[in-house]
């Protein structure tokens, strides 16, 4: 997409000199957003597995992944999608030089999230709810990793991740981690939100650079 952009932006008009950028894009880009969409229904399924098995301390997030190739991919076979990607970027040259970027293609493409709970889009949603979601999601993707990984969960770095959350959500999420079995890193400025943790995790101050044995 670079060469194309850079190809467009020096004026040139010689067909041939686009067309193999373009069908590498058309091939890439089906494959990204094939890709997209299945990761998008392995989380959907993790989120699923967890709301049967696990207590619903954080909301369930409906996914779905809304782009122009990921849609047209719903209905027709990638090699179809491949070449009408390819036939769009060659009518388009004209359009996307006087824009200046490529308009079209998995780089304009949006994971659209909604509060399961409430049928709710994720933008509406307080900041609270969007932040629960947000770890909810979070989790269930590191489930998901797990389970590709032959049960080695990722190492999870949290910032401020306590705050904002009332007690039973701080100590959902500290079961949670711990369920996981994974590396945890969790940052915060008022170290009795992690209360919950002592005994189950190594607290360490960080002041004036220097780093040392907290709580």
């Amino acid at each position: 997409m670079q060469q194309r952009n850079r190809l467009l932006a020096e004026e040139v008009n010689d067909a041939a000199r686009f067309q193999a950028f373009e069908r590498s894009m058309a091939e890439t880009g089906v494959a990204i957003a094939a890709a997209r969409v299945s990761l998008v229904a392995e989380l959907a399924s993790a989120i699923d597995a967890r709301r049967r098995a696990v207590a619903a301390a954080f909301p369930w997030a409906e996914l779905a992944v809304s782009g122009l190739l990921e849609n047209a991919l719903a209905t027709r076979a990638a090699v179809d999608v491949e070449d009408d990607y390819c036939s769009l970027l060659a009518s388009e040259r004209e359009l996307d030089r006087a824009a200046g970027r490529t308009r079209s293609g998995p780089h304009r493409s949006d994971l659209m999230v909604g509060h399961g709970d409430k049928e709710m889009p994720a933008k509406l949603c307080s900041t609270g709810e969007q932040k629960a979601l947000l770890i909810g999601l979070i989790l269930a993707h590191a489930d998901l990793v797990s389970q590709h990984r032959g049960g080695a969960a990722p190492l999870l770095l949290l910032d401020e991740i306590t705050a904002h959350l009332d007690p039973a959500r701080r100590l959902a999420l500290f079961a949670e981690i711990t369920r996981l079995g994974c590396q945890a890193w969790m940052t915060g400025t008022d170290a009795q939100t992690f209360a919950g943790l002592v005994q189950r995790a190594q607290f360490l101050d960080v002041l004036e650079g220097r780093v040392s044995a907290g709580l």
